[in-house]
């Protein structure tokens, strides 16, 4: 089976579909940031949390010990998290995208030329620039309510208190640089140049299908 790409484009789609799953599983799992409530540990992502308080028998606090999603987009608990959610989701799509194509390269041939490559290495830039924005957003958050109370109520922007980040913020991160400057180098030199031979017959061709069209024109 003939593949589309060079050896350094299957390298190139290798590495886009490893940095497409980082970055993806990342964003879904609630581990950007942990903390402490009530005894108990705490950890956030965008729009995840695992363990929360409720009201309990005596109206006193006790901690749900569960992971979750907030009920709404409008309960995540502040709007540079909202934002985050919605750049970095973009950013994942981009890359899962151009991933799954590239993949498909390997096994397909004359399936990605050397433009659309250039393209989908674009496209990798702009999903890695997405996903950067929302780890640049993510401290803008630890001002909320909800964050200073797992943080020892001295949390604040870019000011974490008692707070550490999460490996899921640093896999993030690190998957989407890696798109922005390997994955849209690699993909300069993913594709294959086009055959010599496929050139004459796609110029042949055309010649002929012109030369059948100008003796139609001519005879009427």
């Amino acid at each position: 089976m003939r593949s589309s790409l060079t050896l350094v484009g299957i390298l190139w789609a290798f590495l886009s579909l490893v940095t497409a799953m980082a970055s993806s599983t990342s964003y879904f799992l609630p581990y950007w940031l942990f903390g402490s409530q009530l005894g108990k540990p705490v950890s956030f992502s965008t729009f995840r949390r695992c363990n929360y308080p409720v009201l309990g028998k005596g109206r006193s606090l006790i901690m749900v010990e569960e992971c979750g999603r907030y009920a709404s987009f409008s309960a995540i608990p502040s709007l540079a998290w909202q934002m985050c959610t919605v750049v970095t989701g973009a950013g994942c799509v981009l890359l899962l995208l151009v991933a799954l194509a590239a993949v498909l390269g390997c096994c397909m041939e004359e399936l990605i030329s050397r433009m659309m490559g250039r393209c989908m290495g674009a496209a990798q830039f702009v999903g890695g620039l997405l996903i950067s924005s929302g780890c640049a957003l993510y401290p803008l958050g630890w001002n909320s309510p909800e964050i200073m109370q797992t943080c020892g109520n001295i949390s604040n922007q870019f000011q974490l208190g008692t707070c550490r980040l999460g490996w899921a913020y640093y896999c993030a991160g690190g998957g989407a640089a890696t798109a922005m400057l390997i994955c849209t180098w690699l993909s300069c030199f993913a594709v294959r140049n086009p055959k010599p031979v496929m050139l004459v017959e796609s110029i042949m061709r055309n010649t002929n299908s012109y030369a059948v069209e100008l003796d139609h024109c001519l005879k009427l």
